[in-house]
Order: C-alpha cells, then sequence, then structure tokens
C-alpha cells in the first residue's frame, strides 16, 4: 500500500514538471514563429513604370563607316609650274571653279604660233579657191590647201586646249579634302594635285545577312548615327540593294543614303545603321527594364494591392527602351522595372518614387 501511494506521488510530480515545462516554452515558440511571420512579410522596395500603348518599329541594325558618293583625284593635263593656288583643304567649291593656275608662256607663244599659220592657210585657201572656180588652178592643188588648212585648224585647237589644261578647274561640285601640291611645283602630266569630296550625300554600306533578304526594300527609311556625333540622329532611306548575295559570306550588299546639307556628317566616320522594315501603330507598350529574360518565356512582376506576382509575357517588336507586347498585359497595370531579383511570388512591395530611389541609391553607395 505504501509503495503505491508512492508510486502514484512521482507520476503526479513527474507530470507537472512536463507542464511546466510546455508552458514556459510555448510562449517562447510563439515569440519566433510570430518574428519569422513579420520577417517575411517585410516589404520589398522596388520602382515601377505603368503600361502604356503606342507606336513601334522593327529596325535592322548594322554598322559601317561612311563613304562619299562622289569623289575626284584632280590631276595635271599638262607638264608645268604651278604658280598659283586658289583653293585650301575644307574650302567649298563647284564644277568648274579654278583651283590652280600653271605656268602658261610656252602655251601661249604656240598658241599664238597656230593662229597666224592658220590665218595664212586661211587667206591661201580662199584665193585658190577663186582661182580654182575659174579653172585656173588643178583641183590637187587645191584639195592640198583644204587638207593642210584643216591640219593647221586641229593644231590651232589643240594648241588652245593646252592653255586651258594650264588652268585647273574642279571636276565636280564638292569640298577641298586634300592639296597635295604648293606654289612653284613641277607637276607632270597625270600627277594628283587635289581631292574633291562631295559630302552631300553620303553612302553607308553594309552587309546583310541572307536571311533578312525578304525582310529590306529599296526606299525604306533609316537612320544613321556616329560616334562623332552621339546626341544625333541622321534620316536616310535605302537606296539600292544588290540582286546577289555572295556564295561565301552569304550576306548581300545594301546601301544607305543619308542627307547631310549642314556637313555635319564626313566620309570615314563610323556609324551605326538603323532600316525599319516595320511599324505597329498603337500597341501594348512596357518598359524593357521591366522584362525578366533569364527564364525559358520572359515575364514580369505586376504590381497590384502591394504584392507583385510574376505574369509571362509573349513579346514582339523592341528598340532600346521598350518593348512590345502581344500578350499578358493591359493599358495600366504597374510593371516592376527595379527591384525585380528580391522578389517571388506575392511578395509584399513598398514602390519608390524617383526621390526615394535616390535616396536609396545613395544611402547604398555610402554604406
Amino acid at each position: 500500500m505504501q509503495t503505491e501511494n508512492r508510486l502514484n506521488s512521482l507520476l503526479v510530480l513527474v507530470f507537472g514538471i512536463l507542464m511546466l515545462t510546455g508552458c514556459s516554452n510555448a510562449p517562447e515558440e510563439k515569440v519566433v514563429a510570430d518574428k519569422e511571420k513579420e520577417k517575411e512579410e517585410v516589404a520589398v522596395p522596388v520602382e515601377i513604370a505603368r503600361v502604356s500603348t503606342g507606336d513601334i518599329s522593327a529596325v535592322y541594325t548594322n554598322t559601317t563607316s561612311l563613304e562619299a558618293e562622289q569623289e575626284a583625284i584632280v590631276v595635271a593635263k599638262t607638264s608645268e609650274i604651278i604658280t598659283e593656288i586658289f583653293v585650301e583643304e575644307g574650302d567649298l567649291v563647284e564644277k568648274g571653279q579654278v583651283l590652280a593656275q600653271l605656268k602658261t608662256d610656252q602655251q601661249v607663244l604656240e598658241l599664238k604660233q597656230a593662229q597666224v599659220n592658220l590665218k595664212r592657210l586661211k587667206a591661201e585657201l580662199d584665193r585658190n579657191k577663186r582661182i580654182f572656180e575659174k579653172k585656173m588652178v588643178s583641183s590637187d592643188i587645191y584639195e592640198k590647201l583644204k587638207y593642210d588648212y584643216e591640219a593647221q585648224q586641229a593644231a590651232y585647237e589643240l594648241a588652245k586646249l593646252q592653255l586651258e589644261y594650264a588652268t585647273i578647274v574642279a571636276p565636280i561640285d564638292g569640298v577641298v579634302s586634300e592639296r597635295m601640291v604648293k606654289v612653284g611645283n613641277m607637276v607632270t602630266l597625270s600627277e594628283p594635285l587635289f581631292r574633291i569630296t562631295d559630302f552631300d550625300p553620303l553612302h553607308a554600306v553594309i552587309h546583310v545577312p541572307e536571311q533578312e533578304l525578304s525582310k529590306l526594300t529599296k526606299g525604306m527609311p533609316a537612320l544613321v548615327g556616329v560616334d562623332a556625333r552621339k546626341d544625333e540622329i541622321f534620316n536616310a532611306h535605302v537606296l539600292r540593294i544588290s540582286p546577289i548575295v555572295d556564295a561565301n559570306s552569304g550576306t548581300f550588299k545594301v546601301t544607305v543614303e543619308v542627307r547631310d546639307p549642314e556637313r555635319k556628317l564626313k566620309p570615314g566616320m563610323f556609324g551605326r545603321v538603323g532600316i525599319v522594315y516595320a511599324n505597329h501603330k498603337d500597341t501594348i507598350l512596357v518598359d524593357k527594364n521591366a522584362l525578366i529574360a533569364e527564364e525559358e518565356k520572359p515575364s514580369v512582376y505586376v504590381v497590384s494591392d502591394n504584392k507583385a506576382s510574376k505574369v509571362v509575357v509573349t513579346t514582339g517588336f523592341e528598340n532600346s527602351q521598350q518593348v512590345e507586347i502581344i500578350d499578358g498585359l493591359k493599358p495600366g497595370d504597374k510593371v516592376v522595372i527595379a527591384g525585380q531579383n528580391s522578389l517571388k511570388e506575392d511578395s509584399k512591395v513598398e514602390v519608390l518614387n524617383d526621390e526615394q530611389v535616390n535616396t536609396a541609391i545613395a544611402n547604398i553607395s555610402q554604406s
């Protein structure tokens, strides 16, 4: 009996200890759970943009150097000493404008000699013509005089041409891009003297993969930008498309013409060419930064009631700033454009305005 009472007392003691232990741990576990829940619900700071509608174009891009459509090397047509130069590099010139003058002493004398001989033969021919008409001179003598006169007339024209060659003129409109001689230089026949370049229009020749052939046609609008003028875009168009594909490279040549009346562009400048081959009007557009492209299908995070949910989208055309959305979003939706890496499905978010974003970036930089 006494043993049974002791056993009951021991059981009561053990049960009481277990009850006290359980009671003491319950509040602690509840606190930990509450903290974890609170931690999970901390809002992620994000920046958002609204889905809009507008126009977007499909553009084929490539890089190349600009070329002048017309360029001429002015050469000497006779051998003589340069006495005067009337233009310098960078000067605008018109076709026929005098660029330089060669010494003409010899040409002037040869022209005078040819002119005197021509007058003498003309007078003799006229006198013999009257005699021939009276049958007082043979036809052989008269015909020989005619031939001599015609030969001298050709010699006169040649002497006059040689005198004209001593005056160097521009063969095309353009800019003097290079002067290769100085006053006093002795130039020889066919020696280069000047380079004349027509800066308007300029050409951008690109080589396009053959799979793009069906997209491009003559006359399509294009845009040209150059590294030397990064803040400017120049309007252009497709001037011509080669009808053949290079078997070695698998490309075809496309020539884009860009007009530049203000002559801001120069031949040899490296630039980027964009050919606009399609346009979509009044379509759904989203900021390009909203796309999450690491997955198999592109997606975005849409914010509603301070919660972010991932939405798979179907994209279309895109440019440097926006992407066309064919399916998945509607105008007015709010999408995350900064902070996506910290989000998961149904994450609580805190939307930052521009001032808050700048402050957050500054804080991160200081830390």
